[in-house]
């Protein structure tokens, strides 16, 4: 179930996992990979997991399928993404080809909104994601950590709702690969409706396009300035 060239790093007792592709090989490999294992019973018991993805066109669908096939009581951990210089590049895949990951904005890449993935994580209380247009929302009643970097969601937006236990946000996003900035308005999501239990909120690595606002200023308009116990905004040292 293993892949010889070691991609799956697995600690003895089998609790947590960590994939990274170590070789190229024939399309859909990576997403071969991920789903051996993660289909697999015994999988269930995890209560780490890191997915660090380069195929990730083909290989976040598998796995958001793969995780949505058991349900994953003890799952608390998640680490869910692929590394990228620019938010929107061109990526170069493990067998050299090349794609535009906006073509994909409004349909994404793991379509949890349909498969369950979510719900397969009942347990789930921290969650790293990194990358461009993967999920069409995250949807956790347990959630209470959460970093994020890039813009995640299929329409392009930047921020959750659905995950009103969140106590601890960060967000890295900085000019894209159009040397585009993120639109200040984009933290008009950021409510104490959707967000009643923020408390920590990390704006320090990221970088926003001001003509609409100052980003205090647009916080403060939510409400949500005043919930908060620590706040770093971007270019601040980070609390």
């Amino acid at each position: 179930m293993i892949s010889s060239d070691d991609s799956w790093r697995l600690n003895p007792d089998g609790s947590e996992a960590v994939f990274r592709l170590t070789a190229s090989g024939p399309g859909h490999r990576e997403s071969e990979l991920i789903t051996a294992l993660l289909v697999d019973p015994a999988s269930a018991g995890l209560q780490r997991l890191e997915l660090h993805l380069t195929d990730f066109h083909q290989s976040a669908l598998a796995a958001a399928e793969a995780i949505a096939a058991h349900r994953r009581p003890r799952l608390t951990s998640l680490h869910f993404g692929h590394d990228f210089e620019y938010l929107f590049e061109d990526v170069k895949t493990s067998t050299g080809d090349t794609f535009d990951p906006l073509s994909r904005l409004q349909q994404g890449f793991a379509d949890d909104s349909a498969n369950g993935m979510w719900a397969a994580l009942p347990a789930l209380t921290s969650l790293t994601a990194s990358g461009g247009l993967l999920f069409d929302d995250i949807i956790s009643p347990t959630l209470t950590s959460l970093r994020l970097r890039g813009a995640l969601f299929s329409d392009g937006s930047i921020f959750p709702t659905a995950t009103p236990a969140l106590i601890s946000l960060q967000l890295e996003i900085r000019s894209d690969v159009f040397g585009t900035e993120c639109p200040v308005l984009q933290l008009e999501e950021l409510t104490p409706a959707l967000f009643p239990a923020l408390r920590h909120l990390d704006l320090s690595h990221s970088e926003f396009d001001e003509s609409d606002g100052e980003v205090r200023e647009v916080l403060a308009a939510t409400g949500i300035l005043a919930q908060l116990e620590t706040f770093s905004g971007p270019g601040d040292a980070a609390q």
